[in-house]
């Protein structure tokens, strides 16, 4: 958005052209001489001077409806491929260990700042999982809530990674985005058995959910087999993370990975303001016509 701008500026020159007009270009009348010329010189200057100000101020009024002062607004209109993407965070009890889930949370955060033009979900697991924030386009409601989500919220015993998935994928039951994704993160293995693994593979793969799955910690700690399986049937990639480098590297990866294409175009929409100066340059016309035509009259 701008101020107001002239479209045509050089349209003030004419300004320059009428006060050369009123030295140069003097009307030559009939001579008449009257008695006491100074008295009457003294009567009229009054009056002169305020029709020529009237006469300057409808040439400038006049020169700026021409110049056409507007108004610029630049409006903006994204037309976004946007993804849907659903967030997947292991908070069971292991978690705690090296601080490691203080770590996924500022990594995710910077993840989540960065889809400026996604749907956004959050799902956290632990002794059992749930749906923390719905698809949304609203980043701060999942950032804020984030902030207040702890190892434990879900329990700490046990890791319910089948049953996260399953229940994330209900997420995109009515979605008609074409880019569908879910990113999963873990430090163990399934122990709880409600929903069986192919089962939640099953869910995914209804729902078009291509699933990236990161195993964070050493070996032992989570099953590679089961995360490369949820991979590879629902077309998306596995990683492991030992260290907090790799993990954002990661994130990183998969940001790069499956990034929005916005195209955006711009239109330019005008406010022309040019009647504002006309109204004014006809009132003073009209004012000028009324002050003359009753010097005329006196003068009769």
């Amino acid at each position: 958005m701008t101020g107001l701008v002239l479209e045509y500026p050089y349209a003030l020159l004419i300004v320059v052209l009428f006060i050369a007009c009123l030295y140069f270009c003097k009307p030559k009348a009939t001579a008449l001489y009257f008695p006491n010329l100074k008295m009457l010189k003294s009567a009229s200057k009054g009056k002169e001077s305020l029709l020529n100000l009237l006469k300057f101020l409808i040439a400038v009024l006049l020169a700026l409806t021409l110049a056409s002062p507007v108004k610029q607004n630049t409006i903006t209109i994204k037309n976004d491929k946007g993804y849907e993407i659903s967030l997947i965070l292991d908070a069971s009890g292991s978690m705690r260990e090296y601080n490691k889930f203080d770590i996924v949370k500022e990594i995710v955060e910077d993840f989540i700042k960065k889809r400026k033009s996604d749907k956004l979900a959050l799902s956290i697991f632990a002794d059992f999982a749930y749906v923390a924030v719905p698809l949304t386009y609203d980043k701060k409601s999942i950032l804020r809530l984030l902030e207040r989500v702890e190892v434990g919220i879900a329990g700490e015993r046990r890791t319910a990674l089948y049953e996260a998935l399953f229940l994330s994928s209900n997420l995109f039951k009515d979605s008609h985005a074409k880019n569908k994704i879910a990113i999963l993160l873990t430090d163990g293995m399934d122990n709880v058995g409600n929903i069986p693994l192919d089962v939640a593979i099953k869910r995914a793969k209804k729902y078009g959910i291509k699933v990236y799955t990161i195993g964070v910690g050493g070996v032992g700690d989570f099953n590679p087999a089961v995360l490369r399986k949820i991979t590879k049937e629902t077309g998306g990639e596995y990683f492991s993370a030992g260290s907090v480098d790799e993990l954002k590297r990661i994130y990183k990866t998969i940001d790069k990975l499956e990034k929005s294409e916005i195209k955006v175009d711009k239109y330019v929409k005008k406010s022309y303001f040019y009647g504002y100066p006309l109204s004014l340059a006809l009132l003073l016309m009209l004012v000028y016509w009324l002050l003359t035509n009753r010097r005329v009259k006196n003068a009769l």
